[in-house]
């Protein structure tokens, strides 16, 4: 089965505790293994100025998750996240693999 391969970032809300930040990627890791995703790389971005406030908020902590998996995980990540008052955006793109071909 060919999986594709996914970037995921997610923006949580500024007063989230460093506990609630990590129960909530050792929980979307563990979701992702559960659902068949391999290749699970997760990345704090850290605490960031927002362009345009969200719910009042100015300031996000910005989390980023790249993967393979295939787009039901996709569907069901997202649906998990958009049911999580702690996360105000996410965003899911698919990344294109290049392979690189020798002309000579």
């Amino acid at each position: 089965m060919y999986l594709n391969s996914y970037e995921t970032i997610y923006v949580l809300k500024p007063d989230v505790t460093d506990t609630v930040n990590l129960s909530l990627v050792n929980y979307y890791k563990s979701l992702l293994k559960e659902k068949g995703a391999r290749n699970i790389v997760v990345q704090h971005r850290g605490r960031r100025h927002l362009s345009y406030n969200i719910s009042h908020y100015y300031d996000g902590i910005y989390v980023q998750m790249n993967y393979h998996g295939n787009g039901k995980l996709v569907t069901f990540l997202e649906r998990s996240m958009r049911l999580n008052d702690n996360i105000m955006r996410y965003l899911t793109v698919q990344q294109d693999i290049i392979q690189s071909i020798n002309v000579y």
